[in-house]
């Protein structure tokens, strides 16, 4: 049982980033999904890759594993390459490609 402690990234279809601050933990697959033959579902018997769990530090998270004595891997997030744009950039002379609807 190996988990990954992460921090996800923010929600495509909203500009704010509420619940990104957080770190999650989510445990790895045991078993691979089979594809249920009447239905063609996929589904398996591995419970724990529904549960998720959510800390505030990256620190309370590898404590919690090191208490139950789980395996875990830390993924530090990459930091966003944020460009500052104004609407006026549209329009302006240096633009490379001619602006179009």
């Amino acid at each position: 049982m190996t988990a990954r402690i992460f921090k996800p990234a923010k929600n495509a279809m909203q500009s704010g980033r509420a619940k990104a601050q957080e770190w999650q933990l989510d445990y790895e697959p045991e078993q691979p999904r089979t594809v249920e033959p009447l239905m063609g579902w996929t589904s398996s018997g591995d419970m724990k890759q529904q549960l998720t769990l959510r800390f505030e530090t990256k620190e309370e998270a590898v404590a919690y594993c090191e208490r139950k004595g789980i395996a875990y891997q830390v993924i530090e997030p990459q930091a966003s390459a944020h460009r500052q744009i104004a609407y006026a950039d549209n329009f302006a002379f240096r633009r490379w490609e001619p602006w179009t609807h």
